[in-house]
């Protein structure tokens, strides 16, 4: 409710024949704060209801000009939230049933009128007259939000429909741009079986070992890409290299002179220039070129050792010195092993020979790595240091401790051996 003290006070019509009844109702509502307009015309007080607002009108029943009621009801008609009175000396029952069926009026007050009772009757008008007008507002105040609320919907099923085509325009261009991708990659792949066919079936054999290592949890997003894509492209770069002496590179590599070794040894770099042309990505180059790297400092093109190799490089070198050692599957796994913290890190020979599962393993034992020690796992053969000291025996059961020994261990003299544990 209003509060009067902050607010204009209400403005109360009274409308009575009598000079005396009407100065009378007029004073007796001002000294109680009121502001009161006085009129002894019910024809002139139509004129003012027409004119302005009121929160209270109180009219006298009989008057020469017309009845309070009938004055009530037109009163009724211009301003409906006012709330009106009725004073009557005469309060019959077919003037209150009269009243009633047609909602004209809010109390009665009958002649003569106690002060306090016509008070509170008023104050009540008052309340009745606020509370129908904050309804009103509050009602006009929703319907305006609603109206702005369903035009937002709208707006918003409008941008959504157009989020949604876009978004299937740009799914569908992404699934275009795969394609060409992917057809893009299979192109390399049948250019290298065209210029020699070892190439091609060698690409497409390190592409389903590099899938099956991406598919772990050791590579973020980006690297799965990055080794899938560099596996299809590492050997672009022999395209460049006569068939003689890729020949020869396979059969007897002792016969090529220094300058053909060169030029072998500078393909990766080829392949990361010819790579860039399908997908100019800076981390499918660093891989590309790198994937010849050695462990141990002595590969090439530039001499990468340890960590310094990438991630992704370091499990593709494995997966191709598998595939071009040109050995059977368990002499290949055996050059694999012996060249483990060597040629390889040992983690990423480890990974590659968990999840290629070329080697045979009893059906209690799996192989994991070096990432994967959890405690309670029970180790299915002892961990030895590279120079033969057994750091944890067969059949122990891991705890926190005994990892983090072999890891620390590890950074230090790297641990090359495979690692099984009981199922």
């Amino acid at each position: 409710m209003t509060d009067p003290e902050k607010s204009t006070p209400p403005t109360i019509l009274v409308v009575d024949d009598e000079p005396v009844v009407l100065t009378a109702l007029q004073q007796t509502l001002e000294r109680n704060q009121f502001h009161v307009v006085a009129c002894s015309s019910p024809l002139k007080a139509l004129a003012l209801v027409t004119e302005r607002e009121f929160a209270v009108i109180i009219s006298d029943q009989r008057m020469p000009e017309m009845l309070g009621l009938d004055f009530l009801i037109e009163c009724r008609r211009i301003r409906p939230q006012s709330s009106r009175i009725l004073i009557t000396a005469v309060l019959s029952l077919a003037t209150i049933v009269d009243a009633i069926n047609k909602g004209e009026i809010f109390r009665f007050v009958a002649k003569p009128w106690l002060r306090e009772e016509l008070l509170a009757t008023v104050r009540n008008a008052v309340q009745r007259h606020e509370l129908v007008t904050q309804n009103e507002a509050l009602q006009a105040e929703t319907m305006r939000l609603n109206n702005e609320l369903t035009s937002a919907n709208t707006s918003l099923e409008l941008k959504v429909r157009d989020l949604e085509e876009q978004r299937q325009k740009l799914d569908t261009a992404n699934r275009d741009l795969a394609a060409s991708y992917e057809n893009s990659l299979e192109l390399c792949r049948r250019i290298l079986t065209t210029f020699d066919p070892i190439l091609g079936g060698q690409a497409r054999t390190l592409l389903e070992f590099a899938t099956k290592m991406s598919e772990t949890d050791l590579f973020n997003d980006r690297e799965r890409h990055a080794l899938r894509a560099a596996a299809w492209l590492c050997d672009l770069g022999l395209i460049g290299v006569p068939r003689e002496m890729l020949r020869a590179f396979r059969t007897k590599p002792g016969q090529l002179t220094e300058r053909e070794l060169a030029m072998l040894h500078h393909h990766p770099i080829y392949s990361q220039t010819l790579a860039a042309l399908v997908d100019n990505r800076a981390e499918i180059g660093e891989i590309i070129r790198a994937h010849h790297e050695r462990f141990d400092g002595r590969g090439y093109p530039d001499s990468l050792a340890g960590e310094a190799i990438p991630w992704p490089a370091r499990c593709l070198a494995v997966a191709v010195g598998f595939v071009e050692s040109g050995l059977a599957k368990s002499a290949a796994i055996d050059a694999i092993l012996a060249e483990s913290g060597k040629a390889y890190d040992p983690e990423s020979v480890r990974l590659f020979l968990k999840v290629t599962h070329l080697v045979n393993l009893p059906q209690q034992v799996r192989e994991i790595t070096l990432n994967e020690l959890e405690p309670g796992m029970v180790l299915a053969s002892g961990i030895y240091s590279p120079h033969g000291l057994l750091l944890v025996g067969e059949n122990q059961h891991l705890s926190p401790g005994t990892i983090a020994k072999i890891r620390s261990h590890n950074q230090v003299t790297p641990i090359s051996q495979r690692l099984l544990v009981r199922v």
